[in-house]
């Protein structure tokens, strides 16, 4: 029963990583007392699966990845939500609460599950899958183009160069305002794409999906472009900071592409 608990933790868990991807647009924190008291639902059950666990076997859930990830993942939801009773901060949730709900997921991988029971519903889902994430990258080429161009205009205004070509670039607002927005857009879709991947890779190839070094890089890609958006919305990064930072995330997703190049033709006839 211990993972029942534990995925019913990650779909209360869940109702925090929308409240993140929506804060993201909406700028509002309307939506966080019911994400809270979702999100402390989860580690409710998630605690009673632990506690389930530890019952059965006489021993703490430390033997495999699988079990670790599920106890850190506790402590965080934890840690934050004893953090929140005293200080009230609301913003470190944007980056904690997708980052429980991936830790928790992983965690109820541990048990297969029964295979596709049907090839369409199995291409189906990895179409949604590839596609989320290619809209995913699409979004986050034009936010490192548009931080290229913000670093070619930021230079030529601090030199001072009045050349033809630094006229006809954006002002340095309106590519922020794009970087920003096509950024948001980027990390929801891959999100998705994330989910729907560690779902299908789960169903597919049972617990042997962990071991795979393309997935692994591509939950690296994915927490690598949390923490951009966590630095950007709570400590405000702007600018050149937020460009590298943008064009570096680029180029692990473009690696991270290279190495699932021939995941279409998992794709049956």
């Amino acid at each position: 029963m211990s993972v029942v608990w534990l995925r019913t933790a990650a779909a209360l868990y869940s109702c925090g990583l929308l409240y993140a991807l929506l804060y993201l647009f909406l700028k509002s924190t309307r939506l966080f007392r019911p994400a809270l008291i979702a999100f402390g639902a989860g580690a409710l059950f998630q605690f009673v699966s632990i506690v389930e666990f530890g019952a059965s076997t006489g021993h703490l859930p430390l033997g495999n990845f699988y079990q670790t990830s599920s106890l850190c993942a506790f402590l965080i939801a934890l840690a934050f939500l004893v953090a929140y009773s005293y200080y009230h901060i609301a913003v470190f949730s944007v980056c904690l609460f997708p980052l429980v709900f991936f830790m928790t997921l992983i965690a109820a991988t541990e048990f297969p599950v029964a295979p596709w029971s049907n090839p369409v519903v199995r291409n189906t889902w990895l179409v949604i899958h590839v596609t989320t994430v290619l809209i995913g990258y699409a979004a986050l080429v034009l936010s490192a183009v548009a931080s290229i161009y913000y670093l070619l205009q930021e230079r030529h205004l601090k030199r001072k160069e009045m050349v033809r070509s630094s006229n006809r670039l954006p002002p340095l607002a309106t590519l922020d305002r794009l970087i920003t927005q096509s950024m948001n857009i980027g990390f929801v879709f891959i999100t998705a794409g994330t989910v729907t991947g560690i779902i299908w890779a789960f169903i597919e190839s049972g617990t042997r999906w962990i071991s795979d070094p393309k997935i692994a890089f591509f939950l690296f890609t994915w927490a690598f472009y949390l923490a951009m958006i966590f630095l950007r919305v709570s400590a405000g990064w702007r600018g050149r900071r937020m460009a590298w930072l943008a064009v570096s995330v680029l180029a692990c997703s473009m690696i991270t592409w290279a190495t699932h190049v021939s995941l279409g033709s998992g794709l049956t006839r």
